[in-house]
């Protein structure tokens, strides 16, 4: 498999520098934020590179002899936002990423389906949690009418420049379980648009990630290897739906979104919590993982997110490297063993 790290977490310091740890961690891949919720940090020259060559043979000169190589780009957002201050910019970030894809020789660009508002004129996301009533459907009839039209033009320029688009099932988005993976191929007969398979978001859903890979097959394109603990005497008491969460104020540090949406606090007395590779699942799991994945394409891209805030940046990924590197030499030595 095709290890490394989403450069995120990264963003504290220079490219050169990120290419430095993640080499030192023993994985050779980058993913790189091209904009979304979070700007490309790592592609200052984004716009000249999409425009010369010159511009784009420096930035690759960039990872050479580094042992690291792009392994994708990144830029989660909400395309279908009803405030275009978000739904337009993230939408265009899915655009020029993907031309960026292009110019770089990458195949790979990651980000979300997106969540439309329920009904004309709404000025915010509706994100229909459990549609048991008639209304429920009325909205999300209304949602998949505006995600088929967007997806279908962009799998149209994701096919016509050769790159796949890979959406990350998470919640809060109209895509992010399989149904709606192949409730959008049905609707759009999209060829360039599949899956990232975060498999963190689908613990928390009660979801098996090696399950979903396997009815998924060759719709998954590329994987993210993050983890969740499900704190169970909490979660007895909340369930995995809690929105304990706190609104940060202006003078806290917080992330912004887009136009005037920011990230929450988390909830103190969480159901779950995001954590690093095998604090929330073993290293036999992601053995497992990565088994499926490889049955999928033996050259998967699976990159490590790090959003553990219990740990730093550096020890996270070093914790979370350790497990994933583990789980891909136990998967080697079972292939040998059974090819023997």
């Amino acid at each position: 498999m095709r290890l490394g790290v989403y450069n995120a977490i990264l963003h504290d310091r220079p490219l050169p520098e990120a290419l430095t740890v993640i080499a030192n961690l023993g994985l050779t891949g980058i993913e790189i934020n091209t904009g979304g919720f979070l700007p490309p940090v790592h592609v200052p020259t984004f716009d000249q590179i999409l425009e010369s060559d010159a511009a784009r043979d420096d930035y690759l000169a960039l990872f050479e002899g580094t042992g690291v190589s792009i392994a994708g780009l990144n830029c989660n957002g909400n395309p279908l936002h009803p405030n275009p201050e978000i739904g337009e910019k993230h939408a265009g970030d899915i655009r020029r990423s993907i031309r960026l894809a292009h110019r770089l020789g990458q195949t790979r660009v990651v980000t979300m389906s997106g969540l439309p508002g329920g009904e004309p004129g709404a000025t915010v996301p509706n994100w229909i949690v459990n549609a048991w009533n008639s209304a429920a459907l009325d909205v999300l009839d209304y949602q998949w009418e505006i995600a088929a039209e967007f997806w279908k033009e962009i799998d149209q320029l994701a096919r016509e420049l050769e790159v796949k688009v890979a959406l990350e099932l998470h919640p809060q988005n109209l895509v992010f379980n399989t149904a709606d993976v192949r409730k959008l191929i049905g609707l759009t007969g999209a060829t360039h648009v599949g899956v990232e398979l975060d498999a963190s978001h689908l613990f928390w859903q009660q979801m098996d990630p090696v399950a979903v890979v396997r009815e998924l097959g060759p719709l998954v394109f590329q994987a993210a290897a993050k983890d969740v603990r499900i704190n169970k005497e909490n979660a007895a008491l909340y369930g995995v739906l809690d929105n304990s969460f706190r609104r940060l104020s202006p003078d806290e540090n917080r992330t912004n979104l887009g136009g005037d949406e920011w990230a929450n606090e988390w909830p103190r007395h969480s159901a779950w919590d995001f954590v690093a590779l095998g604090r929330g699942h073993d290293t036999a799991y992601w053995t497992e993982f990565l088994r499926a994945l490889h049955e999928v394409d033996p050259e998967m891209l699976v990159n490590i997110e790090h959003e553990d805030v219990s740990l730093g940046r550096i020890e996270g990924l070093q914790v979370a490297a350790k497990v994933l590197r583990d789980a891909d030499a136990a998967l080697r030595e079972s292939l040998a063993s059974t090819s023997a």
